[in-house]
C-alpha cells in the first residue's frame, strides 16, 4: 500500500485537532469543579439543619386538640423560696445528758439490778461494790465514836468531881481531849458520808457498830440506761473503760454531719434544722444547730456540724441516718413553675413553654434559683400571671427538636 506526503500531512492535522479538543474538554471540567458542580449525574440532596437552643428563643409549637391531653397548662404564682443548704448526718446521744456512771473508789460488784433499757430516776440505785476504802472508813468512824464516848465520860465524871475534886488542869485536859475526840468523829462522818451513805445509815453502822461494806452507786442523772457492763463478781476501778452503766437522757438526741468547707461560713449557731430520716418517711423533725466545729478536717476538707432534736418519744435511734436541711435565710417570693414545667436542653438550658390561646406554645428560657418542694425559683424568663405548661414540657420539646414523620 502506497503512502502519500499528502494524505501524512493530513493525519498530522487530524491528530493536533484530537489533542487540542481534549485540553478543552479537561478545562470545562476544572471550571466546573472548582465552582461547587460536580460531574455526577445524580447529586445527594441537600442536608436541612435541625434547630438548635440558640435558635429556638421563640420557637413555637402548634398543638391538636387531642395533643392538648399529654400537657398540663395553668396560671402561674409566686411562692416563698427559703435559701437552704443540705447535709447528711447520723442520730447519736445527747453526750450532754449521757453519764458513764463510774465508781468513786475501787471495789467488786455485789449486785446489778437495773437492766439495759431501764427508766431510772436521779439518785435511783443502779449498783453496788464492796470496798476496802469504805470498810477502812467506817472502821475509822467506829473508832472514832468510842474514843468520843470515852472523852466524854470523862469529861462528865470531871464535872461532877467540882472544882475541888480534881485539879483544874485535868480537868482542861478532858474537856480538850473531848473536842478533839468529837472532832475526829465529825471528820469521820464526813468521811463516810462521801461513799454515798446517809446519816441515817451512818447512825445504824454507829448503833450496831457493825461495818456496812456496801457502796452503793446511784445514777446522776434521770434518763435511760443505754449501756451495762456490771456482772456481779467484777472488780471495777474509778475512770477505767468500760463503764459498769451508763445513763442517757433520750428526750434529746444529737444529728452529727459533716459539711463541705466552702458550704461552712453560711452556718451559724441556733439556725433552724429540719431532717428527715429513712425509718419515718414524711415525717420531719425540726431541730437547731447548736455547735460548729472549730476546725476543718484536713483530709476531707469537711467541718462538722452538730444539731440539736427534740424526740419526747424516744423514737431516734443513734445510728440512724439523716438527711437534714438548715435555712440560711430569710425566704424570698419568687415566681414558681412545677418540676415537670421545665426541660433541659442539649445545651444545658433550661427552657419553659407559654402560651396565651392555649394552642399555640412558644419556648421561654429561663434563668432558675432554687428547687423547693416540687418547684423551681424562676429568677428570669417568666412573670407572675403568664400562661404556662406545668406537666409535659418534654413532650412540647420533643416535638420541636425531633418532629414525628409520617
Amino acid at each position: 500500500m502506497r503512502i502519500s506526503k499528502n494524505s501524512v500531512r493530513l493525519d498530522g492535522k487530524a491528530m493536533v485537532a484530537v489533542i487540542a479538543m481534549v485540553f478543552v474538554v479537561s478545562a470545562i471540567l476544572v471550571i466546573r469543579t472548582g465552582s461547587g458542580q460536580t460531574p455526577s449525574a445524580n447529586p445527594p440532596p441537600a442536608q436541612i439543619p435541625s434547630p438548635s437552643p440558640a435558635s429556638t428563643n421563640d420557637a413555637t409549637v402548634d398543638l391538636t386538640p387531642s395533643q392538648l391531653n399529654a400537657v398540663k397548662i395553668e396560671t402561674l404564682g409566686t411562692r416563698s423560696f427559703a435559701p437552704e443548704k443540705t447535709a447528711l448526718g447520723s442520730i447519736d446521744y445527747n453526750e450532754d445528758a449521757a453519764v458513764q456512771v463510774f465508781s468513786a473508789y475501787p471495789g467488786r460488784i455485789t449486785y446489778a439490778p437495773a437492766e439495759l433499757g431501764d427508766e431510772v430516776k436521779k439518785g435511783q440505785p443502779l449498783y453496788t461494790i464492796e470496798s476496802p476504802d469504805l470498810i477502812q472508813a467506817e472502821s475509822t468512824l467506829i473508832a472514832a465514836a468510842a474514843t468520843y464516848d470515852v472523852s466524854s465520860k470523862t469529861l462528865t465524871r470531871a464535872k461532877a468531881l467540882g472544882a475541888n475534886g480534881i485539879p483544874v488542869k485535868e480537868l482542861e485536859q478532858a474537856v480538850s481531849a473531848d473536842q478533839t475526840a468529837e472532832g475526829a468523829l465529825k471528820a469521820a462522818r464526813n468521811a463516810v458520808r462521801v461513799f454515798g451513805k446517809t446519816d441515817s445509815e451512818i447512825d445504824q453502822i454507829l448503833s450496831t457498830r457493825k461495818i456496812d461494806a456496801a457502796l452503793t452507786v446511784t445514777s446522776p442523772v434521770t434518763g435511760r440506761v443505754v449501756a451495762r457492763n456490771a456482772q456481779p463478781g467484777l472488780l471495777v476501778q474509778p475512770g477505767n473503760a468500760q463503764a459498769p452503766y451508763a445513763v442517757a437522757d433520750l428526750t434529746t438526741k444529737w444529728m452529727v454531719a459533716n459539711v463541705i468547707e466552702s458550704d461552712s461560713p453560711q452556718f451559724h449557731r441556733d439556725q433552724s434544722v429540719q431532717a428527715t430520716l429513712m425509718a419515718y418517711p414524711g415525717r420531719v423533725f425540726d431541730g437547731k444547730i447548736s455547735k460548729i466545729g472549730a476546725s476543718v478536717d484536713p483530709v476531707t476538707h469537711r467541718v462538722m456540724v452538730r444539731c440539736e432534736i427534740p424526740d419526747p418519744k424516744d423514737e431516734l435511734r443513734p445510728g440512724m441516718l439523716t438527711s437534714f436541711v438548715i435555712r440560711i435565710s430569710e425566704p424570698v417570693e419568687s415566681v414558681a413553675i412545677p418540676i415537670n414545667g421545665v426541660v433541659r436542653n442539649s445545651d444545658g438550658t433550661m427552657a419553659a413553654w407559654v402560651t396565651t390561646d392555649r394552642h399555640r406554645f412558644s419556648q421561654r428560657f429561663l434563668k432558675l434559683g432554687l428547687q423547693q418542694d416540687g418547684n423551681y425559683q424562676v429568677l428570669d424568663g417568666l412573670q407572675r400571671g403568664e400562661l404556662a405548661v406545668s406537666d409535659g414540657a418534654v413532650f412540647l420539646s420533643n416535638i420541636l427538636y425531633a418532629p414525628p414523620t409520617d
